[in-house]
């Protein structure tokens, strides 16, 4: 994989985390060079938090992990798309998907 830019979001990029097979959006977050580097290592998502300032594997207390099954770079290499299997559920609130609708547009 293309080397990955960390400097045009000061030392962090974004990253989309999406459940493989259903292609369906679970959660958003942040990686730096060190995260990265984990998460290629372990097959597992690891994240930098933003309010913490230090690194955290997804489901390090509760187990609900994010298996890697592909990871993808945008065009200006500065963002990622990772595939997961997740083992549980993703968000903190005990949802599948951090993500709810939140308006349904009507096609009339």
């Amino acid at each position: 994989m293309s080397d990955l830019d960390f400097n045009k979001g000061k030392g962090l990029i974004p990253v989309i985390i999406q459940e493989e097979g259903t292609s369906e959006v679970l959660m958003l977050g942040f990686m730096n060079l060190e995260a990265w580097k984990k998460t290629q290592e372990e097959g597992v998502v690891w994240f930098y938090s933003r309010s913490k300032k230090r690194l955290w594997m997804k489901g390090e207390t509760t187990g609900n992990t994010l298996l890697v099954r592909s990871v993808a770079v945008d065009c200006d290499q500065d963002a990622l798309l990772i595939q997961v299997k997740p083992k549980g559920v993703v968000c903190h609130l005990g949802t599948k998907s951090c993500f709810q609708v939140f308006e349904e547009k009507k096609n009339d």
